[in-house]
């Protein structure tokens, strides 16, 4: 019923979005003026409000509200000077990175944004050192020097030639050195930044009120003067208010079903947009569990999984089987574990286990968020328990937790297995290898594999032609796959649902699928 060398064929690169506009709405002007906030949807609501706690969805929020030095203009594949007026590489080792940024730059609230405060938000994440937080980027970066009120330098502690992509995450925010402490994390719920917007309202978990900052000086356009993100648990909840005029966007956890049904819609008061991703799921095995540990038991589970049913019959065919943690599209990508594994096989999995002397069923524990991915995550993880236990070896415990609680959870390695998602941090192989690996990183799970960390990255990092470091990922992927820490699933596609009178959604997503809410307007002409 699968055809999985259908589902390997390589697709088009994926380092800028594309976009397929559904509706009449293409041949429509945009209107700078609107009539009050865009209202836009999503299931993935922020964990923190602070910088330097995030290295999750809650940079969706940052993108909009906090300025970093570079950042990208809208269908750019690359980083673009933002709070910065330009920056460049000053060495030809790719080991230190001078910025200057825009003249007379200020934070919302008045205060001087120079480049101290660059210094003091880079100084800060790195003191603060959250488990699983953002400071695990900036491995490469060895010191940060103030030159003067507008110039300063990174300098690393090896070549990294995707420092620049760094620099561009929201991770990277800069904040007001006199609204944030430096070895503590803001609480209050409020944000003070430079960016596109202001917070003028927030209700955690429920609503963000943002307005245009007059005093926002970068390269971002804004289309519209107010927007407001309601935050939902789940897609039909979702639909259900954009349907009903309650919204105007929809993005970010978007069910398969409501996506088909939207797509198979003969109303013309929606559009669906469709833009190529490079977001993965996949799961983690913690190697401090008792069984999900051992090899054998996690090369069992990879053996036993059957990726194209779970595209097929959970997404609707809306994701695609994904056999590598390096998404299909971009430089790097292999199919390591269809190569060892191929088709899913009960019985090969059971010879895994006995040649390593493990009885059956194997129990473990699978733990996933009940509301940061959409509501298919529950039916994804129940096709995954039925799988495992229809093969007659395991027996699978499913378990959840709101986002908020689920990440303090791994972060503090109380799950076994656990289920994650990926949006990149920049479109590069290294952005889905560096972050899971080493002592430090975005799981919270240790990933010591020093062949990877010192030896495969940092030969990739010198490089600055990125089609030359195909055989340092490829390598990489072979030691994930031999060790089956995690377990790729799918990858999926970009769907944006909005009103027929919206415009510029198709703009709106960057190379790392953060919305740029600037880029939404309603249409005035049809």
């Amino acid at each position: 019923m699968f055809n999985r060398i259908r589902r390997l064929r390589q697709v088009a690169a994926i380092a800028s979005i594309s976009s397929l506009v559904a509706g009449c709405g293409v041949l429509s002007s945009d209107s700078t003026e609107d009539q009050g906030p865009i209202m836009v949807g999503t299931t993935a609501a922020p964990s923190t409000l602070d910088p330097a706690a995030s290295w999750d969805s809650s940079w969706e929020l940052f993108r909009n509200i906090y300025q970093t030095l570079l950042s990208y203009p809208s269908g750019a594949s690359a980083p673009e000077p933002d709070a910065a007026e330009s920056c460049r590489f000053t060495d030809n080792s790719n080991t230190k990175y001078q910025c200057e940024l825009r003249e007379g730059l200020t934070f919302s609230d008045g205060h001087t944004l120079d480049a101290k405060a660059v210094k003091y938000s880079i100084d800060r994440i790195r003191k603060i050192n959250v488990n699983g937080g953002p400071a695990g980027l900036l491995g490469s970066l060895e010191r940060v020097q103030v030159l003067n009120d507008r110039e300063i330098v990174f300098h690393l502690n090896k070549a990294d030639a995707t420092f620049p992509f760094v620099l561009a995450t929201p991770a990277m925010s800069i904040v007001d050195p006199e609204d944030y402490p430096a070895d503590k994390l803001r609480e209050d719920g409020t944000i003070v930044g430079s960016g596109p917007y202001t917070l003028s309202s927030y209700d955690d978990g429920k609503t963000a009120e943002l307005s245009k900052n007059d005093r926002y000086n970068g390269l971002a356009e804004r289309k519209n003067s107010a927007v407001t993100i309601r935050y939902y648990q789940d897609s039909p909840t979702m639909v259900s208010a954009l349907r009903d005029k309650k919204l105007d966007v929809a993005f970010r956890g978007l069910a398969a079903d409501d996506v088909v049904d939207i797509q198979a819609d003969d109303d013309d008061e929606l559009q669906m947009i469709e833009g190529s991703g490079t977001e993965i799921n996949y799961l983690v095995f913690n190697p401090k569990d008792p069984m999900a540990g051992k090899a054998a038991v996690r090369k069992a589970v990879a053996q036993v999984v059957d990726r194209p049913a779970i595209a097929h019959k959970v997404y609707r065919d809306t994701v695609e089987p994904l056999y590598s943690m390096v998404p299909k599209g971009l430089t790097g990508h292999t199919t390591g574990f269809f190569d060892d594994y191929g088709d899913p096989s009960a019985t090969k999995a059971r010879k895994i286990l006995t040649e390593a002397g493990i009885s059956t069923p194997v129990k473990l524990k699978f733990w996933y968020t009940s509301d940061r991915y959409g509501s298919a995550t529950k039916a994804e993880f129940e096709e995954l328990k039925s799988q495992l236990e229809d093969s007659g070896l395991f027996q699978i415990t499913l378990k959840s937790r709101p986002w908020k609680d689920y990440v303090t959870g791994y972060q503090k390695g109380e799950y076994p297995v656990f289920g994650r998602g990926w949006f990149p941090d920049f479109p590069d192989a290294d952005n889905f290898i560096a972050p899971f690996v080493g002592e430090q990183n975005a799981l919270g799970t240790p990933y010591v594999t020093p062949r990877i960390t010192e030896d495969l990255l940092p030969n990739s990092r010198a490089q600055s032609d990125r089609a030359n470091v195909v055989k340092d990922f490829e390598d990489a992927q072979r030691i994930l796959v031999d060790d089956a820490r995690l377990l790729p699933l799918w990858q999926g596609r970009q769907y944006v649902a909005a009103s027929a009178e919206i415009s510029g959604a198709e703009r709106a997503l960057d190379p790392s699928t953060i919305m740029m809410m600037g880029e939404l307007s309603r249409k005035t002409s049809w």
